[in-house]
């Protein structure tokens, strides 16, 4: 017997969140699916943390970093909320949604028990949507993979980065480095 499932909207996810029903619940939104998200252990909040301040501090005003905080892709019916999301600075317009792909110069998932997810789930919606840039900071192995040239069937680039600086393509004249990622 074949079975369908439901398939949520965004705006049917944002009335569960507006009435409580995902109240202290880890989930996003991805393809229509709510997902639960992997409890963060210690070497993730450390790492993706750092980061976050290293990026911070490097971008000055050219750009806002949002830590775990939700992301909208109207296209695929998905709200992530991807570790470090490295986005156009709007101010106030974010009071009325989060930040769209046109928005989004890279993201950033810092990855162990979701590896998975987060290398083909993930990476396979932020591709269709058009985000430029996508990296993930394997914490099994400690490498650094970067996800570039998103078409609507995935990234065509997608590589293990063995550099130890990394220019993201929204700011070529910034070279971050990969040691500073990786903790």
């Amino acid at each position: 017997m074949a079975f369908t499932t439901a398939k949520w909207t965004i705006a049917d996810y944002h009335q569960m969140i507006a009435v409580g029903l995902l109240q202290d619940r880890r989930v996003e939104l991805l393809a229509g699916d709510i997902v639960e998200m992997a409890p963060e252990g210690e070497p993730h909040a450390y790492y993706s943390d750092e980061a976050a301040e290293y990026l911070i501090y490097l971008l000055g005003e050219r750009a806002k970093v949002r830590q775990g905080k939700p992301i909208t892709l109207w296209q695929h019916q998905s709200e992530p909320q991807p570790d470090i999301a490295i986005v156009q600075r709007l101010g106030a317009d974010y009071l009325d949604h989060h930040p769209y792909p046109e928005n989004i110069f890279w993201l950033i998932e810092y990855s162990d028990s979701s590896l998975s997810k987060d290398l083909e789930a993930k990476a396979k919606i932020y591709a269709a949507v058009g985000i430029p840039e996508y990296w993930v900071i394997n914490l099994r192995t400690m490498q650094l993979i970067v996800f570039r040239s998103p078409t609507p069937a995935g990234y065509l680039s997608h590589q293990v980065w063995t550099q130890p600086q990394i220019c993201p393509l929204a700011f070529p004249d910034i070279s971050i480095s990969v040691n500073r990622l990786l903790g």
